[in-house]
C-alpha cells in the first residue's frame, strides 16, 4: 500500500509539473487561493502530531518528533544551499531544491503515519500532497515536480530514521500455576 501511494503521488507531481500553462486573471486569483493555503496547510500535520502526542501522553513520540523535524529542517536547509538550484519562475536565490514546504508537510504526515498507524497517515497524506500540489501550482510557481518529490523524500525519510511505532504497554507481566509449579513471565515488546 505504501509503494502505491508514494508511486500516486510521483505521477501527480511529474504531470502537474508538465501541465503548466499561461494564467488568465481567474487563473491568477484561483493560484493565489492555492499557494496562500498551502502555506499554512504545511503546518496541519506537524501539529495534529503534537495534539495526538498531547492527548497520548506519548513522551517517547514528543522527542522522535524533534528529532525528525530537526534532521528535516536540517537536510532541507543543507541541500537548498549546497544544490543552488534556481526557481522555476526566474528567481535566482538558488533555493528551490527540495521544497522547504512540502518537505514539512511530509515529514509531519510521515510522523503520524509511522508513530500512530494509516488510519492517522493517510489524512496527512493528502494534506502533504496538498501543499506539494500548491508549491507547483501557486501564483509564483516556485518549484517544479522535482523540487516537490525531493521535499517529500527528505521529509519522510528524516521521519524513518527516527520513528518506532507506538505502543501502549511495553510491558506485559504473566504468572501461571499449576499443579504445584508456578511461573512468572516478563514480556518486553520493541
Amino acid at each position: 500500500m505504501k509503494s502505491m501511494l508514494i508511486g500516486s503521488i510521483l505521477v501527480f507531481f511529474v504531470n502537474s509539473a508538465l501541465c503548466q500553462v499561461d494564467d488568465s486573471p481567474k487563473e491568477l486569483a484561483v493560484e493565489t487561493s492555492v499557494e496562500r493555503f498551502g502555506d499554512y496547510a504545511q503546518y496541519a500535520p506537524t501539529a495534529v502530531s503534537l495534539i495526538t502526542i498531547i492527548a497520548k501522553n506519548d513522551k517517547e513520540g514528543f522527542w522522535q518528533l524533534s528529532k525528525s523535524v530537526g534532521a528535516n529542517l536540517t537536510a532541507t536547509w543543507i541541500l537548498k544551499y549546497a544544490i543552488d538550484k534556481p526557481r522555476p519562475e526566474g528567481r535566482t536565490d538558488g533555493h528551490a531544491f527540495p521544497s522547504g514546504h512540502t518537505s514539512f508537510a511530509f515529514q509531519g504526515a510521515s510522523f503520524l503515519q509511522r508513530r500512530y498507524g494509516w488510519e492517522y497517515g493517510i489524512p496527512a497524506y493528502l494534506v502533504a500532497c496538498y501543499v506539494g500540489y500548491s508549491r507547483l501550482e501557486g501564483l509564483n510557481d516556485r518549484h517544479d515536480g522535482w523540487d516537490v518529490v525531493a521535499g517529500a523524500i527528505v521529509g519522510i525519510g528524516s521521519t524513518y530514521l527516527f520513528t518506532t511505532p507506538y505502543m501502549e504497554e511495553h510491558f506485559d507481566l504473566t504468572f501461571r500455576s499449576s499443579n504445584g509449579s508456578y511461573s512468572l513471565g516478563v514480556v518486553y515488546k520493541f
